[in-house]
Formats: C-alpha cells, structure tokens, sequence
C-alpha cells in the first residue's frame, strides 16, 4: 500500500511540473501521419501542425508512464520503423550550428558525434562522440542533408534496454508527408517555432499516442481539455 501511494505522488508530482506538453495524435498504431498540438499549461501556443512518424506508425515505447496497453497492440522494438507511444521528457535540442541559443541543452553535431543504435555496444542508444572501439551500428548526428539541421532528443528507452529501440528524435522531414524510420519529423520552420519555446525549467515533455489513447491522456492531463485532437 505504501509503495502504490509513493508511486501515485511520484506520477502527480511529474505531471504538475510538466508545464509544456507537445502532444501528437495519430489515428492509429499504424498510419504514418500524425497531428500536433503544443501546450504550455491549459493554453495551447502555435497552429495544429502535420508531423510524420514511423513509415510502421507507432508502438508502445519506454517513457515516463505506463500507459493503458490493450491485447495486440505493438511494442517499439529495434528496427521496425515504428515511432515510440507514451510520454517522454525532451531533453536537449541539437543541430548543425556550433552555437545557439536556446533555453535547453545544447549539442553540436560536430563529424564525430554519433547515436549509437549496435544493441550489443555498451553506449546503446546513447548520443556520444566516436569511441575508441567504434561501434558497429550508429548515425552521424552530423548529416548529408538537412534532417538534423535542428531537432530534438526525446528521452525513449533511457536505460538503454537492449532491442527495445534507439536514437528518437523530432527532427526535420525528408519532404512532404514522408514517413520516418521511428521519429517524428516536421518542417524545417515548425521546428523552429517550438525550439524557441521549449524551456527545460517547464519539464517539457512529449505525448504520443494512437487516438484510443485519448480519455486515459485526459485524466492524467486535465490541462489538455482543450485539444481538439483528444476530444
């Protein structure tokens, strides 16, 4: 009893200082479309954007709580291009520019920093400048093109549980409407707009789930009453 008390204060005390919610909505777990909304406590800030998820839509992922999952529904796992459901803290942003200003951590794509996505490397799903022992699967950070120009680290699977997937971010789109291999991707200008408001003193936090996730995301998240995409 008094562990199950201890743990209702722990979720209570994390929702209450979640101050900024970005919340993406997909039809289901399997569309590779989705709808966002950004909120900082009841009041939401910029338009409905179009986000991109996984080309496999979504599976239950590792985040911050655990969520509702109902028989059949699918879990992330490495590789299967799905995009990771549940609420996860954003926990730096990241780009191609040596300086910036943002009110989060900052990180450089500098050629040698890398996210490592090997699921036997000790650095598994860790965003590290290029070891010694190289792994034998990872991403350059610093890309040919410009899908990490700017982008932000969600925190999925932050113990690194071997298969469980690796290397979540938002980030920008491929082009228009294209399906990612397990982010969320927008324009290039969307992205900016919500770098510049994101506040690591708000907790900010994002929610992604399919929309049958909706009524239990409106108890936990009373704040979000106003969103169309949950209602």
């Amino acid at each position: 009893m008094i562990k199950t008390f201890l743990i209702l204060i722990s979720i209570q005390t994390f929702l209450f200082a979640s101050q900024q919610v970005i919340l993406v909505v997909s039809a289901d777990f399997n569309t590779s479309g989705a709808s966002m909304e950004c909120y900082e406590d009841d009041k939401k800030v910029f338009e409905t954007f179009h986000v991109n998820i996984g080309k496999n839509g979504l599976g239950w992922g590792l985040g911050e709580l655990i969520l509702t999952k109902k028989s059949g529904e699918p879990f992330k796992k490495e590789g299967d291009k799905k995009a990771p459901a549940g609420v996860f803290k954003l926990t730096n942003i990241f780009g191609y520019k040596e300086k910036r200003n943002f009110h989060m951590p900052y990180l450089f794509a500098s050629k040698n920093l890398i996210c490592v996505d090997d699921v036997v490397s000790e650095y598994y799903n860790q965003i590290i400048q290029m070891p010694d022992n190289k792994p034998k699967s990872f991403e350059y950070m610093k890309r040919g093109d410009n899908q990490y120009e700017l982008g932000i680290v969600v925190a999925h699977n932050k113990s690194g549980i071997k298969q469980k997937g690796s290397c979540i971010f938002m980030h920008v789109e491929k082009f228009d409407n294209a399906p990612t291999v397990g982010c969320t991707s927008m324009k290039l200008e969307e992205l900016k707009q919500i770098t510049s408001w994101l506040d690591e003193t708000k907790n900010p936090i994002l929610i992604q789930i399919p929309k049958s996730s909706s009524k239990e995301i409106l108890t936990l998240f009373p704040q979000l009453r106003a969103s169309k995409l949950l209602n």
